[in-house]
Parts: structure tokens; C-alpha cells; sequence
């Protein structure tokens, strides 16, 4: 089993990431949250889960461990597959699924796509009480403080989407292919103010893309 990729990033697409290491390309599935952190020429460390089907080998990918523990927890529960766990975590933080669980929120976990109210409640009724929400939460505030300021850039331009009426999914992956497609690196992201992303959001937006109605 492949539990981590330490290599450079070769290239972002919607839902995944080509990962070179030592010259061989790993196409990892990761959520939109994450592959917006990501650009073509970037080093980068993914841990990794290896999902074993009839049709294909998969590897599912996560910046930080407590994703991957989120999502392993996630696909235990009855009818929920990787394609589902991802679509949880590119719409709720590990910290924002825990304390949904916790708070018994079907409404916050129904929002990810392709999981609906019963699901959200099956996840609610089979995790609740197994998920340490203290230690989620501390590993997000360590992520917090290590974030580059890729990260911080990165979600300036997201926020100034979102804030324009686009979803939080589509918006972070319109970032992510953004950044690959013009091979856009840290020193680059941190030029983009929030008053140029509601400018370049806008002209999205009227064209309809990737806003909500």
C-alpha cells in the first residue's frame, strides 16, 4: 500500500493532482479544498489512501493527516465510498464535519454533493461519539500556523468568489486551475488582493460560470 507521496506537483486538474516522484507520476484524487493549495512546479508531501475496486486502483490524497483520518472514518460508514468522503471535505473543513456530527447537523453535512439528507444522517448515527473533536481541532490550529502564504493567498481569492455568490466547491477549484494553468507561484498568489478577485470574479460570475442560479 502507498501511504505517502513526498515529489513535485507536474500539473492540477478539477478533482486531481499529478504527483512526480523520482520520474514516475502518480494521478492522485483529492478534494477541491486541497488541490487549491496546489500548483504545477510546487513540492508537496500527500498522504495517501489506496482504494481497491473491481475496475480500477485509486489513490485518494490529503495535505495533512488529519484529512486522511476524516476520510477513512468517513468511508467505514455504510454506503459512503471515497468519491462521497472527498465531496464532504472539498465542501466542510475536518473541524466543521466533526462538530456537524457532534451537533447532529444533516443540513451542514447534505450540502456536499451526491450525499443527500439520509446519508448525512447515516454518518451522524454511525460517527457520533467516535470522533475526537480536541484533536481535530488542534491539529487545525497547527495547520493554521504553518500555512504558507500560498494557503493565505490562495483563500483571499476563494472568500472574494464566494462572497460574489459562487460555491465554495466550484470556487476553489477555479482557483486551482487558474493557478496550473498559468503557472501561478507563491510570489505571483500573493498579488492577488481581494479587490482584483471580486474584479475577476465579476467578469466570471456575468458570464455565468460558477454561479449559484
Amino acid at each position: 500500500m502507498i501511504g505517502m507521496l513526498t515529489g513535485r506537483v507536474e500539473s492540477v486538474e478539477t478533482d486531481t493532482a499529478l504527483i512526480d516522484v523520482g520520474g514516475v507520476g502518480y494521478e492522485v484524487r483529492m478534494s477541491a479544498t486541497d488541490l487549491s493549495r496546489l500548483h504545477a512546479g510546487q513540492d508537496t508531501r500527500v498522504f495517501t489512501y489506496m482504494n481497491l475496486s473491481q475496475d480500477a486502483i485509486t489513490l485518494h490524497g490529503f495535505l495533512d493527516r488529519d484529512a486522511k483520518k476524516t476520510f477513512l472514518q468517513l468511508i467505514k460508514v455504510s454506503g459512503i465510498g471515497p468519491k462521497v468522503a472527498q465531496s464532504l471535505l472539498s465542501t466542510l473543513t475536518p473541524s466543521q464535519l466533526a462538530h456537524a456530527i457532534a451537533d447532529n447537523d444533516a443540513t451542514a453535512l447534505a450540502k456536499a454533493p451526491g450525499l443527500g439528507k439520509k446519508g448525512a444522517q447515516k454518518i451522524i448515527l454511525e460517527l457520533k461519539g467516535s470522533i475526537d473533536l480536541s484533536q481535530i481541532e488542534g491539529a487545525s490550529a497547527q495547520a493554521a500556523i504553518s500555512k504558507s502564504p500560498v494557503d493565505t493567498g490562495t483563500e483571499q481569492v476563494v472568500e472574494g468568489l464566494i462572497s460574489l455568490g459562487w460555491r465554495q466547491q466550484d470556487a476553489q477549484q477555479a482557483v486551482a486551475e487558474a493557478c496550473a494553468e498559468n503557472d501561478i507561484g507563491p510570489a505571483r498568489r500573493k498579488r492577488y488582493s481581494a479587490p482584483a478577485c471580486h474584479r475577476r470574479g465579476a467578469a466570471c460570475a456575468t458570464s455565468g460560470f460558477g454561479a449559484d442560479g
